[in-house]
Formats: C-alpha cells, structure tokens, sequence
C-alpha cells in the first residue's frame, strides 16, 4: 500500500481555505487520488463539539484554557480520523492544523510557543503535515471578504490589529519552516489560486 499525504491549508480568516479544500480535493479526485477532507477543530464527535465552545464569541476564556481545548480536538481528530485515512494510503486534506494553534495561541495571544508545540507533539504523537499551503492576503482586504460571509465568530470579530498579528505569525512559521510551508496568494482571482496549489502539490506528490 502506497503512503498516505497529509496537506494542511493555513491563513489568516477570510483567505479562501475552505473553499479551495473543496476545489483541491474534487481535482485530485477527478485524477483518480483516494481524497479524505476535514476540519480544525473538527472532524469528529467530539472535536466538532469542542469547536463549538472555542469559536463561541460569548464564551470568554484565557489563552490556556483555549489552547487546551485545542488540543483535546486535535488529539481525538489525529487519532480518530487522520491517521486511519494516512495508513490506507490516502491524501487527507485539512482545513487548519497544529499551524494554526502556534500562531493564534502562541504567537498572537502570547503563550510559549515551544509550550504550545509540545502539546500539540503530544496529542498527536508527533503526527506533522507533510505539506503546508499558506494563503496569504492583506488583512485589510480580506476583511471585506469576512463581511460578505456573515460569519462572526470569537476571532473574525477582534479587529484588524488581531488580524495584522495573525497574518505577521503565519509569516513567522513560513520562515521557520520553508520546506513544509508553502505561500500562495490569496488575493488573486479563485481558479488561479487552485492552480497555484495544485502546482505545489503536483511537484509534492507527482499527481
């Protein structure tokens, strides 16, 4: 059995993540890839109902308690649903991963990121994506772009500074790790950035 791919797609809100999983994920299956899609936090019982608490703007809670939350989605969701469709030899597309918890937690509200790593190892014994797709776009552009979703959740209402810190994190970790991470730009037209991604994945992969 070949081995499976894991692929992350990062970014700040409002750049397009979900919608180009759905336009990836169709492509490598109309070229005969076995293609599994999740979520963070998600993809599970659990998870999604611990999605629910971490992204309820009414519900206040610190850093911590947030991360941890976090976390026990994400332990439950590698377990459960990512490492399965990677021994059967699967490409898993998600939608935000351990990525996303370093900059939000870590970077932006101020929590160790070593600290914040290390828990992420742990939940998910060490499981990483093989290959990281970070849309990229200006907060300020992007947010015109949350307003015609509607969607407002603890995040997408803290302002365009939380934003701007948000997108600065995400370029950290591109630096960091320039081997994983893969920067595409958001702000193009929708079809030229599903062609990027499947640029990079194709030279990933050879599909």
């Amino acid at each position: 059995m070949s081995k499976g791919y894991f692929i992350s797609l990062e970014g700040p809100d409002g750049c397009g993540k979900t919608t180009q999983l759905e336009h990836i994920a169709a492509r490598l299956r109309s070229l005969g890839r076995d293609v599994v899609t999740t979520r963070e936090p998600g993809g599970t019982r659990l998870a999604e109902q611990l999605r629910g608490f971490v992204l309820d703007p009414e519900l206040i809670m610190n850093a911590r308690t947030e991360t941890l939350l976090y976390i026990a989605a994400r332990a439950d969701h590698a377990e459960r649903i990512i490492k399965p469709a990677l021994l059967a030899g699967k490409i898993v597309l998600c939608d935000r991963f351990s990525d996303s918890t370093e900059v939000y937690q870590g970077i932006v509200r101020g929590l160790p990121l070593a600290a914040v790593h290390a828990l992420s190892e742990f939940a998910t014994d060490g499981l990483e994506p093989d290959l990281t797709i970070l849309l990229d776009g200006d907060p300020d552009l992007l947010a015109a772009r949350r307003e015609l979703r509607g969607v407002h959740d603890r995040y997408e209402n803290a302002g365009l500074d939380f934003q701007r810190k948000i997108r600065d994190g995400f370029m950290l970790l591109a630096e960091k790790y320039p081997q994983r991470i893969h920067k595409i730009n958001a702000l193009q037209d929708e079809q030229k950035v599903t062609a990027d991604i499947m640029r990079v994945i194709n030279t990933f992969i050879k599909i």
